[in-house]
């Protein structure tokens, strides 16, 4: 035991003055762009190009403090030793010394990958692995993994020490955020994480596989290893709710990431925030792909042909245009194949044109029948007739239409016929309409399910619909344009001086990821300064260079429409469980929703190891899974728990009782209680209001899928097995949540599939 003791000891001062030292060239790097940003800061005015180069220069600096900053937590957590003396560090970002040397890798590093991948059968030329546990900046434990021990020095073995980190991090309490598992990435998550960024990743996980926290350090490899590619087009988290954007929110930052874009489907449309759900029966209607047709017929309703002539009332003057020439501009209009509103502006200026004709036809006319009241009528009709349409050339047409314009009975009529719309006018109008919903709707499509009040808040399944309509809609955007043509002429001119500043001022040599048409564009107009993450979140049409989809079995075909919009490549990772499909309108296998529009270029991998859920609990929701699915296999637990699951019969108000039990059981962690739709607000209210950070949250399943807690409380199973058609997956998500211990609380009866807790059940 001593031995053993004095191994540690000498094994933990080792590495903490390996670690103090990397703290040290962690601190230099600091202070360097701290001056840095100092300096740049403290110079005075001058020329524009002055101007450009301090606010390039500051913008690099603060975002390699800002990633400097971020890796303070945890620098250094592995070390790897191939048998010739000498470990390699591993942490979360590289680091040199005065020599340019590297002295700690980076976790995404090629070289680093054997701390990842390294198994007894398949050691990669290691001969241990070990990881280092930090508290601050203190070296508080070690864990070694042998994988040739004749290969090592007696001195070597003498300092072997610890057990798997991974079950190490597995017991520590839960802190209501998702952490990095940077130091403990499994061989099957490494696999997920280092794919290509070509095409489109399914990676299919049960529950507490770590395939969330793996498509993350995913995104976090893919802007090191391809930051080329992702530096301007950025990447795209697409989460299944707001509380679970907050869960993950901290993992990229702490890896030293901040070019990325977290959303949810409600979110996607700018301006519009919808967190309402639809009941089952519309959502499955609204995610329908046949809406895309509803939508479109909506909207070619609003592009009218008069049902006679068009008549315009103006100073006494009545414009006729015929019922034949309306069409023929409608349908000539719609045949360049432009959006609705910039197809508009088309249609607006030939409409223009002909009642400016109109209008020198009744003029005409007018004068014609005036001579012929105030004159001899036989004189009249001798004299050479007006013809003032004819004598209309194209400058008079164009002035003219340019004063129709301004009649408000002219913009009235054009309206009518061809109106500019916004999507949120369109299929607000749609929604509240029974006539236009019955004329639109393909046979079999139940439209009646969509009937909403005009005024109804927006709901996460409407997002994919304004989306849709924005498409078809777009907007007549030549001043825009004419703007960004300026705006790029003005960048062309920085463009070569940005890249002087880059290299005269020593970024590049830095590390510091700059690029001179990143800063020329970012600096360009009027210098203000917007992250690639900034300019994407307000930009519909923004292209990403990848998109993860968590929870994507979620998502309704008309979802996964709007997905595909924002990543031209098609270069995505889709992250789910299909037995976990909670959503009526969401996917039943990944080619249903994939295939349209991948035509079958995707791949899978199958994560098949639950880290999360002891073996007790799984056993429990194996139950359920069966219930819905015989044929799918739950994922294999590689852990066993501290306590059997149990059933409790109490009424919802004795449920602070049970859960400060739980509490008390758990120590440091947090409880989740899980509850159906019904009792969500009921039980809410038995319990302080909080976030995650809190010791309780109550959450109803949609609410918790993605997170997890040290203790979990199901409420109302039966409740949750009724809610909706896939209650029976609902329940599964709910019971699959804990990392240590499960309650199920219910009244009445216990349904079937959880008959295995019976005998537990207690009054």
């Amino acid at each position: 035991m001593a031995n053993r003791q004095d191994g540690l000891a000498e094994a933990l001062d080792t590495e903490q003055r390996t670690v103090s030292w990397l703290y040290g060239r962690l601190d230099i790097a600091r202070g360097r762009a701290q001056a840095a940003l100092r300096e740049v800061y403290g110079r005075g005015g001058g020329t524009r190009q002055a101007m450009v180069e301090r606010e390039a220069m500051a913008s690099e600096q603060a975002r390699r403090l800002a990633q400097l900053n971020a890796v303070e937590r945890g620098l250094c957590f592995g070390r790897i030793d191939d048998g010739s003396g000498r470990g390699v560090y591993i942490g979360r970002i590289g680091l040199r010394d005065e020599r340019h040397e590297s002295v700690l890798i980076d976790w995404r590093a090629p070289a680093a990958r054997p701390f990842y991948v390294a198994t007894a059968t398949d050691p990669r030329g290691l001969v241990r692995r070990r990881h280092l546990h930090l508290r601050e900046r203190v070296v508080i434990g070690i864990d070694d993994e042998v994988f040739d021990l004749e290969r090592m020095s007696e001195g070597e073995r003498r300092t072997l020490v610890g057990e798997a980190a991974l079950l190490a991090a597995l017991r520590r309490g839960r802190t209501g955020r998702m952490g990095d598992v940077v130091a403990t990435i499994q061989t099957e998550q490494d696999r997920v994480i280092r794919a290509s960024l070509q095409g489109a990743l399914v990676v299919q996980g049960g529950p507490g596989t770590g395939k969330t926290v793996a498509a993350l350090h995913r995104a976090a490899y893919l802007l090191y290893t391809h930051r080329d590619t992702l530096e301007r087009r950025g990447v795209l988290v697409v989460g299944p709710n707001a509380m679970f954007l907050r869960y993950i929110g901290q993992v990229l930052p702490s890896l030293g990431e901040t070019q990325v874009v977290m959303t949810t489907v409600g979110e996607m449309f700018p301006g519009v925030r919808a967190v309402a759900a639809d009941a089952p029966a519309a959502a499955v209607v609204k995610g329908d792909v046949r809406m895309a047709e509803v939508v479109a017929r909506a909207l070619e309703l609003r592009q009218r042909v008069p049902e006679g002539d068009l008549v315009v009332e103006l100073d006494g003057l009545r414009l006729r245009v015929p019922h034949t020439v309306c069409a023929r501009l409608r349908e000539r209009a719609r045949a360049v194949r432009l959006p609705h509103n910039m197809a508009r502006k088309l249609y607006v200026s030939e409409l223009l044109k002909e009642l400016a004709k109109a209008e020198a036809r009744a003029l005409e006319e007018s004068l014609h029948i005036e001579e012929l009241a105030n004159g001899d009528p036989e004189l009249a009709e001798l004299a050479e007739p007006l013809d003032l349409e004819a004598d209309l050339d194209e400058l008079d047409l164009e002035l003219a239409s340019q004063r129709l314009w301004g009649e408000p009975a002219v913009r009235r009529a054009v309206d009518d016929l061809w109106p500019e719309l916004t999507p949120q006018r369109l299929i607000a109008e749609l929604l509240s309409s029974p006539e236009t919903l019955w004329s639109v709707a393909p046979p079999g499509l139940a439209w009646h399910e969509l009937l909403r009040p005009a005024e109804a808040p927006w709901t996460a399944g409407d997002v994919p619909l304004l989306d849709e309509a924005a498409e078809l809609l777009g907007e007549d955007d030549s001043a825009r344009r004419a703007a960004a043509r300026q705006a790029r002429e003005e960048q062309a001119e920085q463009l070569l001086y940005a890249g002087e500043v880059l290299e005269s001022t020593g970024v590049l040599e830095e590390g510091i990821f700059g690029r001179a048409d990143v800063l020329a564009e970012r600096h360009a107009g009027d210098g203000a300064e917007l992250t690639t993450a900034d300019r994407a979140a307000a930009d519909r049409t923004w292209a990403y260079g990848h998109v993860i989809v968590d929870e994507a079995q979620e998502l309704s075909a008309m979802a996964w429409r709007m997905v595909m919009r924002r990543v031209p490549a098609k270069s995505l990772t889709v992250v789910g469980d299909i037995a976990q499909t909670g959503s009526a309108a969401g996917a039943r296998s990944w080619g249903e929703v994939l295939d349209p529009h991948l035509e079958g270029r995707w791949r899978v991998e199958h994560l098949l190891v639950n880290y999360r859920t002891p073996v007790e609990i799984m056993t429990v929701a194996a139950d359920v899974l069966r219930s819905f699915d015989p044929e799918q296999e739950p994922p294999e637990s590689v852990r066993a728990g501290e306590t059997e699951p149990r059933a409790v019969r109490v009424p919802v108000s004795g449920l602070p009782a049970l859960v400060e039990a739980e509490l008390a059981e758990i120590g440091e962690g947090r409880v989740g209680v899980v509850t159906s739709d019904a009792l969500r607000e009921q039980a809410g209210r038995l319990f302080p209001a909080g976030d995650l950070d809190a010791p309780v949250a109550v959450l109803t399943v949609g609410q918790a899928k993605g997170l997890e807690f040290d203790a979990v409380v199901v409420v109302d199973p039966a409740g949750i097995l009724a809610q909706s058609p896939m209650g029976g997956r609902d329940l599964y998500v709910a019971v699959t949540r804990a990392t240590r211990r499960l309650t199920v609380a219910y009244e009445g009866e216990l349904p079937e599939v959880l008959s295995r807790l019976t005998e537990k059940s207690t009054m």
